[in-house]
């Protein structure tokens, strides 16, 4: 570790707030000069580590993989930026993971809860809904205040999708969790399950691709955020093509959601709607991509300086987590121009320092 780094650029201390002076000394930042020359200088912008809200270390597209895969997904994140990681569902146990000091930190949320035969094979604990709230308090003791649902996946009696579980089993297993202390996100692909999420009082929805105009309003007065997880949306298409012998109704409602992919999150955006940055890497999409999904956003329409605050202040004062504060962990990126005006630079960081430790450095 560097024991004292000085940041010699701007820093962006909120999407529309920067000023001048910032330091790391053991490993903490610092707006206070230090007493002494420091060990090492960056220069550039300075924003947090970013945040990918959606994302599976410890998950491949078969399952659990082993340590070492693990660990080469989380410094695949680490090195693009990725310094905070909220877990949305591993089967493998990743605590030790976390105690690591240079990999990212990581927010866990034990494993997707799903319908029996109702979610891709070895990923899910697959319950039938008068199992579901045992479920839910099990996932919510092992993880680190979040659970994940999967609430709709393909009904292949119905030949589309459909949701999980029945509305009173979702507000009960809802409860239960918040009971437990923990915080409700579910993976939600149509449009009638978010009606029952928002019902239940859900507290995050992954991807909400069915989202509608009547959802928007309830989503912006409960305050549910949502994380759109564009880069992996993109795979809809794939999905459609491989289901449509066998599925068509269900491959056609699939690309449909992917033609408003983008009309949808910009308009969730622009009521009010908090969105933030998600991969969802670590099945079938690869680690180290935030700042695709960043860039995704942008595209969707959100601004540049929003797409970045989906990634980076925002975001981490939603999981409770420091962000450019004096005394927080200096975990930390850097960039070569102003990522508010040049946002393709955060896809070749300077510099990555994560605990005050200088892991990459171009």
């Amino acid at each position: 570790m560097a024991r004292i780094i000085e940041f010699s650029g701007t820093v962006l201390t909120g999407p529309d707030q920067d000023r001048t002076g910032l330091w790391a000394v053991d490993g903490k930042l610092t707006f206070q000069r230090p007493g002494r020359i420091p060990d090492v200088i960056l220069d550039g912008w300075v924003l947090p580590g970013f945040v990918d809200a959606h994302c599976h270390i410890g998950l491949g597209p078969t399952g659990a993989v082993d340590d070492d895969v693990a660990y080469a997904q989380a410094m695949t994140d680490r090195d693009a930026g990725t310094l905070l990681v909220r877990d949305a569902g591993v089967v493998s146990d990743t605590r030790w993971l976390q105690r690591r000091p240079e990999a990212p930190k990581i927010i866990r949320a034990g494993r997707h809860i799903a319908r029996s035969r109702r979610y891709l094979r070895n990923f899910a604990v697959e319950v039938e809904p008068e199992d579901l709230v045992e479920a839910v308090r099990k996932q919510a003791r092992s993880g680190d205040g979040w659970i994940k649902l999967v609430g709709d996946w393909i009904d292949r009696d119905a030949g589309d999708l459909a949701p999980s579980f029945p509305d009173e089993a979702v507000r009960d297993a809802v409860s239960a969790a918040h009971d437990e202390g923990a915080r409700v996100t579910a993976h939600c692909f149509g449009e009638d399950v978010l009606d029952q999420m928002l019902d239940a009082g859900i507290d995050c929805i992954e991807h909400a691709t069915g989202l509608l105009p009547r959802h928007i309003p309830r989503f912006v007065e409960q305050n549910v955020p949502i994380v759109p997880t564009l880069v992996n949306i993109a795979t809809f298409p794939d999905i459609a093509a491989r289901a449509e012998s066998k599925f068509p109704r269900y491959a056609a409602h699939m690309r449909a959601l992917w033609e408003r992919r983008n009309e949808r999150v910009r308009d969730a955006y622009e009521a009010g709607v908090e969105i933030f940055a998600g991969t969802d890497a670590g099945s079938v999409i690869g680690h180290g991509r935030i700042a695709d999904e960043i860039l995704a956003l942008h595209g969707a329409g959100l601004p540049a300086a929003a797409a970045l605050d989906a990634a980076c202040w925002r975001a981490r004062r939603w999981l409770r987590a420091d962000g450019l504060d004096e005394g927080a962990s200096a975990d930390v990126v850097v960039c070569a121009e102003d990522p508010r005006e040049v946002p393709e630079t955060i896809g070749q960081l300077r510099a990555v320092v994560l605990r005050g430790s200088v892991v990459r450095w171009e």
